[in-house]
């Protein structure tokens, strides 16, 4: 990170992308959840296909957005 912080916890991290601002004032909200979510589910190829994702330039394996369907 650019302020030099170690990242000690996710609360520190939170914290600091809670801290961010642009030069146009762009504020940003950050909250951390705790909650439990289940892993490992597996989504098959048909019910993936309805979601319109369209992948990024940069790594769109892992960068994506989610566009609205229809």
């Amino acid at each position: 990170n650019w302020r030099g912080k170690p990242l000690t916890s996710h609360e520190v991290v939170v914290q600091l992308i809670a801290k961010t601002t642009t030069e146009t004032g762009l504020r940003v909200r950050a909250a951390l959840d705790k909650n439990s979510y289940p892993t490992g589910i597996k989504v098959t190829d048909d019910e993936l296909a309805p979601v319109n994702l369209r992948p990024a330039k940069f790594h769109g394996e892992w960068n994506y957005t989610i566009r609205p369907s229809g």
